[in-house]
């Protein structure tokens, strides 16, 4: 075998071929139980939520993807957090980045806060408010990066060191930049957490979250809460993310390219009034992104000069190409309006005080043609433009 491959063979190669037929494709085990010789002898099986071969060939692809020593998969995203959650105690205290995914700023404030389990919000993308933020309650720092809709850049091994004496667990949420351009275990996590609905997956088929540790005994530990707890991911879905990574590398770098050329071309329209995208060199954190990752990811968001919602709303209902849903990371463009859809819950002080303005747009960039979706954006703005003047024209003639 050779001595080096790039990443994305050693990928390829690291889904393993059906030792009892040859066949290419992980099989999938539909089962719920498996027959034992005699009591408590098996075939490393004895029930589907506590182990199942489609589930344990996916939890190790992304333990070596992310180069950790544990994969644990779970029915959601959220049903991931919610374990990670699960190895903190009432007094503890969860030390989070303030642009953070609604889902989980629910999931903090509103379920376990009522446990007794604190959270504090702050701009992570200065290690020295995170080192001034922690207390002694602090136990687990939370960060995304990018962030979660306006893209902001934490520096994942200056946090990571930050938290080592502290004697916290730092976690990332790795889900915009996936494993094929960044890998936070590398640089100092401990604990790696996927939305695998978005880019493992990457066809908006199925609904799936993933953790990984760096340290196995804390991988059993959550290994532990997703037996104990059921929140697991079925097996066909389990083969459907398999399926995903497959491709992961290939489209992460068009989505990527997609997403520069958008970004630019934003910069230069009139009715935009910022452009939050890591690739870009106007972006402050930029040189951080370009430090850490290989890449600077599919998803790229932007604010309007006429900062309402009801500019933002305009726009998102005037594409074709890009359709507005909640999700990203799938092969079709998606666009969505975050104060109104996925940070709605977020309230609205805040969420502005985070950076999401009432006209951010977030566009997850798709695998069509960029000249394409660049007219489709440029036709909505214009149409932005057009809506403009007509109540203008009607507040003259009022």
């Amino acid at each position: 075998m050779f001595n080096k491959m790039s990443n994305a063979t050693q990928l390829i190669h690291s889904i393993p071929v059906d030792p009892l037929t040859g066949a290419i494709s992980v099989p999938i085990y539909q089962t719920s139980t498996f027959v034992q010789e005699a009591p408590g002898v098996n075939k490393g099986y004895d029930y589907a939520r506590t182990g199942n071969p489609t589930r344990a060939t996916l939890e190790d692809i992304i333990a070596k993807l992310e180069k950790g020593s544990t994969g644990i998969a779970f029915g959601s995203g959220l049903a991931a957090i919610d374990a990670i959650v699960k190895l903190l105690k009432s007094g503890d205290e969860i030390l989070a980045v303030d642009d953070i995914y609604g889902g989980a700023f629910r999931l903090f404030t509103q379920v376990y806060q009522q446990f007794g389990i604190t959270v504090k919000f702050v701009d992570t993308t200065k290690p020295e408010n995170v080192f001034e933020a922690i207390t002694p309650k602090t136990k687990l720092i939370w960060i995304e990066t990018p962030t979660n809709p306006t893209l902001k850049i934490s520096d994942i091994a200056a946090i990571a060191k930050i938290a080592k004496a502290q004697h916290c667990l730092l976690c990332v949420d790795n889900t915009f930049a996936s494993p094929a351009l960044q890998q936070p275990l590398s640089l100092g996590a401990d604990i790696v957490i996927h939305s695998a609905t978005k880019y493992l997956g990457g066809h908006s088929d199925l609904i799936a979250g993933l953790v990984i540790t760096k340290d196995e005994l804390l991988g059993q530990k959550i290994k532990f809460l997703q037996n104990a707890c059921g929140a697991i991911l079925s097996p066909f879905d389990s083969w459907l993310v398999i399926r995903g990574i497959e491709t992961l590398h290939i489209r992460v770098k068009q989505h990527c390219e997609n997403a520069k050329a958008i970004a630019e071309f934003l910069e230069t329209h009139p009715a935009v009034d910022k452009v939050f995208y890591p690739g870009l060199k106007s972006h402050p954190n930029h040189d951080i992104a370009a430090k850490q990752a290989k890449g600077f990811g599919g998803i790229v968001s932007f604010t309007l000069k006429d900062d309402t919602e009801a500019a933002a709303t305009t726009v998102v209902t005037s594409t074709q190409l890009f359709k507005l849903a909640e999700s990203l990371g799938g092969i079709k463009s998606l666009l969505s309006h975050p104060a109104q859809m996925t940070h709605k819950t977020i309230p609205a002080e805040k969420r502005r005080a985070s950076g999401v303005a009432d006209s951010l747009i977030r566009l997850s960039v798709g695998l069509e043609e960029a000249e394409d979706l660049i007219n489709d954006l440029e036709q909505a703005l214009n149409a932005l433009a057009h809506t403009t003047v007509i109540k203008e024209k009607q507040l003259c003639l009022g």
